[in-house]
């Protein structure tokens, strides 16, 4: 069976760091690695080892079991043609045969109690002098980065028992590789140079580096399976190992990791868990791997999924505490970058994401202990400095219009979720008052008026502006930004997925009736495709029907038509709401919205969903290919908004005793 390059597997360890290849084994991307960990959790990535080259020797001869890509286009050796089957079950395991007859199975997880990084090798039936060798390809090197052939990399070793190890360069975590004692290592420092990354060079970067191997390691398969662990010096796992020998330490982390997955009730709450991370102030949801971090938006988005609809409700609580004391004139950040940098306030949807997602914690904790008194206050007070923030005007010409709606944006800064920026080039500025803002503002009162009365009348007043303003009698649909350039009358028709949230995706639609069945209608024909919603119709004059080529080439694309996974939740919602939510028609959207989706489990980032896909057919998968917000959105239509009544009760039964 052979395998394109495109399938890419993941495992993470919980801290922000993570393992990832392809099924063919051929690593291409920069963030393609064995063990990369994050030196101040969840951020600080530095990719410490990146892979291998591994054969082995039978009486027949010598056999690869890996690939590697060279510039400028050569792959070498021909281990990837001999992987027969591969499975994500429970983690990736590969299975090879080799010409003379010998099937051979390779395993890879990260066991998460430990952050260690488990590899095995064994036959599939006893046979007589066969060997395994495997060289380790090492940098030391930020994940953004590429590594370069250097007189400063160390190739130094040291040997302790079953273990060996590496400190390439100062002020970076030693690498331990722990190995079975049917192994020995041999010390034979080279360098591989010019390993050539497709998907980079796709994106229009730097695509070659050089890498470092200090070394072989060689089992004897006849003797049993090989084991391989790699960690950092300063892992917990060091201690945990005290005196075990590497292989029944290798079997703990494997019996307790088999244990730990087998526990989720699905694949995408499996999927879900992958996301959610201990970071600098507890629990924190990365936005994508593998180059995102923690962004203040896409938390808000992907919690109601992940944690909400996962069954995880201390798990959000403790988030939203946490990034309630970072509200900073009424605006939360919607960035907190790498390397301790001040964060960043510059979205003005992150803020009121924050309060939906406040609301549907409270809403689904309701009597059941998880959200105390204290907690309460907490967030409510987040939700009342943001909307004091707001009403009054803060950065970037945020602030309530007279209308009662929220106006936002100047020159030269991107604040909505259509957020690309090249340069000086903001590429969706969408000043004035975009559609969707107006749909969490809005929600955003309501839900305040819910414990401080006050805020009512600016519901109300932005209600009845908002279904006055923004209706387009031409296109059957909504405006997608009106006072555009806070210029009053002056609206961008352009058909855009935003309009929506007006229906879906949201707890208090803005329309009902026949204005809404309009905007479902239209967005479906114009938008809707089996992985989601495009950014903007085709026909309108700046839809791009690919996300490729070089940076300003993909970022101009990014909005401008690109498919969103994510925004198939407002849609299927907004669907089934026009619908009467009858059991009917969320059984019709199960089979029409939801099936595609989970079919894309096992095309892009295996068991995942991804960050985005190319406008028109065959709608191939681009950016992150595991990204929160789309899983999250999934899982939330799973178990939440098409699940049928008695389900809910029984799920939230069960989410309580697990919090």
């Amino acid at each position: 069976m052979k395998f394109t390059e495109s399938p890419e597997w993941l495992e993470t360890d919980g801290h922000g760091g993570f393992a990832s290849g392809t099924v063919s084994g051929i690593r291409t991307r920069r963030y393609h690695a064995l063990l990369l960990t994050a030196t101040t959790p969840p951020t600080g990535r530095v990719v410490l080892v990146n892979g291998f080259e591994a054969w082995i020797k039978t009486p027949r001869g010598r056999f690869a079991l890996t690939s590697q890509r060279y510039a400028p286009d050569v792959i070498h050796p021909d281990g990837a043609q001999r992987v027969k089957d591969f499975s994500m079950e429970p983690w990736p395991t590969w299975r090879f045969k080799f010409e003379d007859g010998t099937e051979l199975t390779q395993e890879l997880f990260i066991a998460r109690e430990s952050g260690v990084t488990a590899l095995n090798w064994r036959l599939k039936s006893v046979q007589k002098n066969v060997r395994l060798f495997v060289r380790p390809l090492i940098s030391g090197r930020d994940y953004h980065s590429l590594h370069k052939e250097n007189g400063s990399f160390r190739f130094d070793q040291t040997p302790n028992g079953e273990k060996v190890l590496f400190r390439p360069y100062d002020g970076l975590p030693g690498i331990y590789a722990m190995y079975s004692s049917n192994a020995h290592y041999t010390h034979e420092p080279v360098w591989y140079r010019n390993f050539c990354y497709a998907e980079e060079r796709a994106r229009g970067l730097d695509d070659t580096e050089d890498l470092a191997s200090p070394g072989v390691f060689e089992w004897d398969l006849s003797a049993g399976e090989a084991v391989w662990l790699l960690t950092t010096a300063d892992s917990p796992a060091l201690s945990r190992k005290r005196d075990l020998s590497v292989r029944k330490f290798f079997e703990c982390l494997r019996e307790n990791e088999k244990l730990r997955r087998a526990d989720f009730p699905s694949r995408l709450h499996r999927a879900a868990d992958d996301y959610i991370v201990s970071g600098r102030n507890g629990k924190t949801v990365m936005a994508g791997y593998p180059w995102f971090t923690d962004w203040g938006r896409d938390t808000f988005i992907a919690l109601r999924g992940l944690c909400l609809a996962g069954g995880r409700l201390a798990d959000a609580r403790d988030i939203l505490v946490a990034w309630a004391n970072s509200v900073s004139e009424g605006m939360l950040p919607n960035l907190f970058p790498d390397l301790g940098a001040k964060p960043e306030y510059n979205s003005v949807d992150a803020s009121l994401w924050y309060v939906i997602a406040v609301h549907d914690l409270l809403q689904a904790a309701s009597g059941s202990g998880v959200v105390s008194p204290k907690d309460k206050r907490a967030l409510q007070n987040a939700v009342e400095q943001i909307l004091e923030g707001y009403s009054g005007g803060t950065r970037f010409g945020i602030r309530m219009a007279d209308d009662g709606l929220l106006a936002c944006g100047v020159p030269g800064v991107q604040l909505t979720w259509m957020d690309a920026k090249v340069g000086d080039w903001v590429v969706t500025p969408r000043i004035g008052k975009p559609v969707e803002i107006q749909a969490l503002w809005l929600n955003a009162l309501q839900i305040a008026a819910q414990f401080s009365p006050g805020w009512q009348k600016h519901f109300a007043r932005g209600v009845k502006s908002f279904r006055d303003k923004f209706w387009n009698t031409e296109r059957g649909g909504l405006f997608d930004v009106i006072d555009v350039n806070h210029r009053a009358g002056e609206n961008d028709a352009a058909v855009r997925p935003n309009q929506i949230f007006a229906v879906g995706g949201l707890p208090f639609p803005l329309l009902d009736g026949e204005r809404a069945k309009q905007i479902v209608s239209l967005v479906e024909e114009k938008l809707l495709t089996p992985l989601g919603l495009r950014s903007l119709a085709p026909g309108e004059a700046d839809f791009k029907p690919r996300y490729e080529g070089g940076v300003w080439q993909r970022d101009g694309a990014y909005h401008q038509g690109t498919i969103w996974p994510w925004l198939i939740g407002p849609f299927v919602e907004a669907w089934v709401r026009v619908r009467g939510n009858t059991a009917a028609a969320k059984s019709e959207a199960r089979a029409k919205f939801l099936a595609p989706l989970l079919t894309h489990l096992d095309e892009a980032g295996l068991g995942h969903v991804s960050e985005i896909a190319d406008a028109d057919a065959p709608h191939t998968p681009r950016g992150c290919p595991w990204q929160a917000w789309s899983v999250g959105e999934l899982l939330r239509l799973d178990q939440v908004v098409l699940a049928a009544p008695d389900l809910k009760t029984k799920m939230n039964r069960r989410e309580l005793q697990v919090v």
